[in-house]
């Protein structure tokens, strides 16, 4: 007799609300995944208006900041990209303990998967679309963000995505036929 056993994995994903200007709170998402398999999941299913962040050349968990529709990589306020920064840099094993570290950013877009990349590894379409930051150790900063952590064990990423593909068309077909 042979049994067969299914693994189930429960996706985590914590959200944070932005500190750095309370103006923002509302404006943006801020989300990353608990461990290597969440980062992957996020990796597939991103949003196009997502912005991610890891540690240069270490490992880190993934941090995404969801743009508002209309925002772009180049419009983020500086304050929300060190908010941004200062989080992924908290949450690396090696980072964390670094005075300062090199922060990468790039469109969720412009992240390149392929099949011979480990779990959670991914490479870049674009390295023109990529940026970096250095931060320094800022416990202020990550103090008040880590305050308003929330987490959602079972988030079904692959539906909102489609959900949000779906309001897009919609969107998009709207302004089409008030333009027509």
């Amino acid at each position: 007799t042979t049994v067969k056993f299914k693994l189930f994995f429960h996706r985590m994903v914590f959200y944070f609300t932005c500190q750095s200007r309370p103006d923002l709170a509302e404006k943006y998402i801020i989300y990353m995944g608990r461990d290597k398999f969440d980062n992957e999941a996020l990796i597939q299913y991103g949003w196009p208006e997502d912005l991610w962040f890891h540690v240069d050349d270490l490992s880190s968990a993934h941090v995404y900041l969801r743009l508002p529709r209309g925002d772009s990589f180049e419009t983020v306020p500086m304050e929300v990209v060190e908010e941004c920064a200062s989080l992924v840099k908290a949450n690396s094993i090696k980072g964390c303990k670094m005075n300062e570290c090199k922060i990468v950013y790039t469109p969720w877009e412009n992240l390149k998967k392929t099949s011979d990349m480990v779990v959670g590894q991914v490479g870049y379409h674009n390295s023109k679309r990529v940026k970096y930051i250095t931060v320094k150790k800022n416990q202020d900063i990550v103090k008040k963000i880590e305050k308003t952590r929330s987490a959602d064990v079972t988030p079904d990423l692959q539906a909102e995505r489609l959900e949000r593909d779906r309001r897009v068309i919609e969107e998009d077909k709207k302004v089409a036929r008030k333009k027509a």
